[in-house]
């Protein structure tokens, strides 16, 4: 699978999660097959050092917007401050096999993944590759 981005979005990225020790999130907003904006949240986990959870306020906001009219929500982002661009354990056992992308950035390497179905229910993450534009 391919999927487009824009520059200046993941440069937006790359930015926000380069300046925090924590882990940082938001949300990609967009069509099938490209992300054309970002919605950046608040990092409201217990740790936000080793684990993220999005500021429901977000999250909301950006479904309401979506049913008038606006941006659709087609995944979300996080970095891995001291980690690899690749889903953890944490990442597996709290997504669900939707199809949602997952942009996962550490030290300035972003990553794009697929939540799809795995064996028995599970997740199973597959790399998608990212097309700037």
């Amino acid at each position: 699978m391919k999927v487009e981005i824009a520059r200046g979005v993941l440069a937006q990225i790359r930015a926000l999660s380069a300046a925090d020790r924590n882990e940082v999130c938001g949300l990609l907003l967009g069509s099938a097959g490209r992300i054309d904006a970002l919605a950046p949240a608040a990092n409201v986990a217990s740790d936000p050092s080793r684990h993220f959870e999005l500021d429901p306020a977000v999250l909301i906001a950006a479904h309401r917007a979506a049913r008038n009219g606006g941006p659709v929500i087609i995944g979300h982002y996080h970095s891995h401050p001291s980690g690899v661009a690749v889903p953890s354990a944490t990442d597996t056992a709290c997504a669900a096999p939707d199809g949602a992308l997952w942009l996962i950035v550490a030290d300035g390497v972003a990553r794009l993944w697929v939540a799809g179905p795995g064996e028995g229910g599970a997740v199973r993450f597959a790399e998608a590759k990212l097309d700037m534009r």
